[in-house]
Parts: structure tokens; sequence; C-alpha cells
């Protein structure tokens, strides 16, 4: 739990967590070498110089570095754990919802683990679905259109095997969609990240929430045209939330066109760990203020109270999350490091 330098405890739900394995070791070829470098770069590029990790490590952390940089020495309550294959790239995978699994199996009380799918797989795909719904209970899922599979270079949420795909979601409870609508990283396509596929599914899928993770960057302004339409359509703040360090004036034109377009009720925090560490990122959204000129011109404010509702109640929100009783179910959980 974060608690502001005014003493009031904020509840933080971190919307965009991973737990992967880079290393050479699960390296399949120089695409698995290249995507994690450039992870890295992003990594090195926009945090400040005190929070930045050996390349070794960044690479391949551990569940307990991970279960420390969150909720020990983070500010998280709860950690959504997203999962990314990429078994193109690597071995074993870069990020399998098995693996986030095994992980969160010792902390239970604090992650939500989501799942992913590939509906160039088509039955398969299906039968996947039930398998993580059936195995894990999961109720949401990670889509990442560039990724590579065979000769496919990516792939559109409106393609009729995802559709189908989509059409199973619902009829499972697998509500919440969270699809990667950022910045590229090599050697993906920039073009197949692009958001116009998300206006067809939002509409097509009323009952789905869908959580286009980085804002669409750099894309923003074909995101906010968007999702000031569908109601079931909001923006994660991973990637765009450490230019609030690097680049505080670029962040507060990017939190503005969200807060003038989306509102405050559909825009989510996320550190993208372990790219980012989340407590610098919290401690510094809570310090921010919007600058007098983007107050006046949008007409929007980044007050306290829209703060602590990015920071956490609106992912609570979409993810059923009880705060009152999850704050009572983690105080009988004192934070210290599970043994294996």
């Amino acid at each position: 739990m974060y608690i502001t330098p005014e003493g009031k405890e904020i509840f933080v739900v971190d919307g965009h967590t991973h737990f992967w394995d880079g290393s050479p070791e699960n390296q399949r070829n120089i695409h698995g070498k290249q995507f994690v470098e450039c992870f890295y770069a992003y990594h090195t590029a926009l945090s400040p110089k005190e929070q930045l990790w050996p390349k070794d490590k960044f690479e391949k952390y551990s569940a307990d570095d991970l279960y420390r940089d969150l909720f020990v020495d983070g500010p998280d309550d709860v950690a959504i754990v997203q999962s990314t294959y990429l078994k193109d790239f690597y071995k074993q995978g870069f990020n399998t919802l098995e693996r986030n699994a095994e992980m969160a199996k010792r902390y239970p009380e604090r992650f939500i683990v989501n799942g992913s799918f590939d509906p160039r797989d088509g039955e398969a795909a299906l039968e996947y679905i039930h398998f993580m719904k059936e195995t894990y209970d999961i109720t949401g899922v990670k889509m990442y259109t560039a990724e590579w599979h065979g000769d496919s270079r990516g792939w559109k949420l409106t393609d009729p095997n995802a559709y189908r795909c989509f059409e199973l979601c619902e009829k499972l409870g697998i509500r919440n969609i969270h699809v990667h609508k950022g910045p590229t990283i090599i050697p993906l396509s920039k073009d197949a990240f692009n958001v116009g596929d998300v206006d067809d599914a939002a509409t097509d899928f009323q009952n789905l929430n869908w959580i286009v993770e980085h804002c669409g960057l750099p894309r923003l302004d074909d995101f906010c045209w968007i999702a000031v339409q569908e109601t079931n359509v909001y923006g994660g703040l991973a990637v765009a939330l450490p230019f609030i360090h690097s680049r505080p004036r670029y962040f507060a034109e990017v939190i503005a066109e969200l807060l003038f377009w989306l509102g405050p009720d559909k825009i989510l925090f996320g550190s993208d760990y372990a790219i980012w560490t989340p407590r610098w990122l919290v401690e510094k959204f809570w310090a921010f203020e919007l600058p007098e000129d983007i107050k006046r011109e949008r007409g929007v404010d980044l007050t306290p109270e829209i703060k602590e509702r990015i920071l956490g109640l609106n992912a609570a929100r979409l993810y059923d999350i009880d705060i009152a009783a999850k704050k009572a179910a983690l105080a009988k959980a004192p934070l210290s490091i599970a043994a294996e």
C-alpha cells in the first residue's frame, strides 16, 4: 500500500507486470536477444539513474526480486501479471501463464495472473482458452497482435479466428482483454500494433473490457478518438508513465489528453515491471501537477482523488476486487518472502 506524504493510504493495483525469462539460455535465436535488449534500452533511457539494473538481472530476475520490488519495497497491493509467450523467440516462452501461475501460487492474495492465446492456432486456441479457464480460472488475457507465428508477422483483433476466441472469452467470463497497442519492440512490426482494430472489436463485444496498454502510443490521437466513442475501452499507462521523469511536459500532455477524452474512470496504472519498478513511478505520479497552461487549455486537472482512481480503484472495479475484503486478507498475510 502506498502512504502519501499527507498520510493517506492509497490502494494500488499494478495493472501491467511481468515475470519473464529473456536470458541467453532461453533465447531461441537473434530475435530473442533483440527483443530483451530493446526492453533494456527502454529501461536505461527512461529510468532514474539510481533505478538502473545490470543487464543480466534484467534478462532474468527471480520471483523473490519481483515480490520484493512490487510489494515489500514497492507500493503495490495487487499486481496483474500479463503473459506474453513469444515462443518463436524463446525456447520456453518469454513470459508464459504456466510460469507466472507457478510463481503466483506462493503469494495468492497478491497476484492476478492473466493468460494469453494466439487466434492463429485455430481450434487449438479455443481448446487452450478452455484449459486456461478450467485450470487457472483466469479473468483476463493479454493480446500481442505483432507476435511472430511461423511465416505470420501479426494478426488483427477483427480476424475471424480472433472473433471466435473473443466469443468464447465472453461465454466463459474472461472479460478483461489487455491489448498491447503501443511502441514496437525489435524485430516486431510497428504497424501490427495499430489501434484501428480496437474500434470494431469493442463495438462488437460490448460485454468485454478492452484495456489498451500503453494507450496507443505513439498513436495517442487515434486511440483517444476511438476510446471516447467506446464505453468499454480503457487506457493503460504502462510506458507512458515513465516519461514523468525524463520528459515531464510530454507526460503532462499525454495524461491531459487521456483525461479530456476518456475521463478519470478509464485510465489504469501499470508499472510495466520489470522494465520499471513501481515505487518511483507512484511517488512521482502522486507528486505530479499539471502545468497551468495545460489545465486551462484542456479544462482538466489531476487531483488527488483522480490519482487514487487511476492508481487502483479503476482496475479494482474491472477485476471485481472488494477492496475492504482484500485489505483484510492482506493484513493476515504479512510481507515476507515465501519459502519455495
